[in-house]
């Protein structure tokens, strides 16, 4: 077993067996963090995230995961929270820098891999550290009239996802999508199921109190990256709960036909 010692104080040095202990350092950070779920659906593409408050004080809003990096393109990231503001605001230079290059708006998958390089670039340098953030980047290609959603990692590995989490409540997350089967749902469905989600990941007991937040990039936004309408979010909210009572309800009548 590999350890750390004398080969974790720099990102550009591997351990005999071939590991970058720096970059999985970084990693753990994300897996340590608020959970963030993007789904790509029929008619869209939506993320939702469960945003920890560290304060009861808190304005609402306040220190947004979900970010717009161009009129149809969207990053939620998680991991440590200044980390993942630096990478929006480089996914917004990078929108901005090819709209100024080549006269028409980024695609989703030229952003996805130029972020990919740009977080890559910082695990091959001695002096630079890589990134504590994961994240999801959403967008909607006007030329091939499709929604995208990718997903970038610490060590600068994208993937193209129908549906994908980060975070602590990544496994979770990623069974329920793909049992339910939420790519093949509409945005205003996902809405309803991601929030569930969110909520079951949540553990009330240990985690503090979190804001949630919702954003999609669909049909009914023009396809343009905005946040769900309140009145939108707050009946999912509705809605995860009385079907998390409903599985619960249903958990209970199972175990009582097992004792009988």
């Amino acid at each position: 077993m590999s350890t750390g010692s004398g080969y974790d104080f720099s990102a550009s040095t591997f351990s005999p067996d071939g590991r970058i202990f720096q970059v999985e350092y970084a990693q753990k950070a994300v897996d340590g963090a608020s959970t963030v779920i993007g789904v790509r659906c029929k008619d869209g593409v939506v993320m939702g995230v469960e945003k920890m408050l560290v304060s009861k004080m808190l304005v609402e809003g306040t220190n947004r995961m979900l970010h717009s990096c161009d009129e149809h393109l969207a990053l939620g990231a998680t991991g440590i929270g200044p980390d993942g503001r630096q990478l929006m605001n480089r996914a917004r230079l990078e929108a901005r820098n090819y709209k100024k290059d080549f006269g028409v708006a980024c695609p989703p998958e030229v952003l996805a891999d130029r972020m990919a390089q740009f977080v890559h670039y910082y695990t091959m340098s001695g002096a630079l550290r890589p990134f504590g953030a994961s994240c999801l980047i959403a967008g909607y290609d006007e030329d091939l009239k499709d929604h995208q959603l990718y997903q970038i990692d610490p060590n600068g590995v994208v993937f193209r996802f129908f549906g994908c989490a980060i975070g602590k409540g990544r496994q979770l997350a990623k069974t329920e999508i793909e049992k339910n089967k939420l790519f093949d749902m509409t945005c205003k469905e996902v809405i309803n199921w991601i929030t569930k989600i969110l909520h079951v990941i949540h553990d009330d007991v240990k985690d503090k109190p979190f804001e949630l937040e919702l954003s999609w990039i669909c049909e009914e936004s023009k396809w343009k990256h905005v946040m769900v309408p309140k009145e939108l979010r707050e009946g999912a909210k509705e809605w995860a709960k009385a079907k998390i009572e409903e599985d619960d309800m249903e958990d209970d009548d199972d175990d009582d036909d097992d004792d009988e």
